[in-house]
């Protein structure tokens, strides 16, 4: 059973502002602060439908319909530590996709028929 807990809250914090502000694109996010209740972060929203958005090319790639929502699918960098995703060698561990699947895939005890 994977536990609610598992999510980084800077991903859980991508996703609040991203679902209220349902036309607005979550880029990132980073740490503001704390106190002894709460982690506070910042999340960067970009208006696709901006002008300065639409006509810069270095930015264009957020405009696409397949960019939408992007937090709650963890495509964000926080969701993609979250799930345990990069590249190089330290993140073969995670090939299904998260960290839950590798874990059930390696303490999962497979019994043949015919063994």
């Amino acid at each position: 059973m994977v536990a609610a807990n598992a999510l980084f809250l800077r991903s859980v914090a991508e996703e609040q502002p991203g679902h209220h502000c349902g036309t607005l694109r979550v880029l990132n996010s980073y740490w503001v602060g704390k106190d002894s209740t709460y982690k506070l972060f910042e999340a960067i929203l970009i208006d696709p439908f901006h002008k300065a958005i639409r006509r810069n090319p270095d930015t264009q790639w957020i405009i696409k319909p397949v960019h939408k929502h992007r937090e709650m699918r963890g495509l964000t960098s926080a969701g993609r530590k979250s799930c345990g995703l990069g590249k190089g060698h330290k993140f073969h561990h995670t090939i299904d996709g998260s960290r839950p699947a590798a874990w059930r895939r390696r303490n999962t005890l497979l019994l043949h028929y015919y063994r």
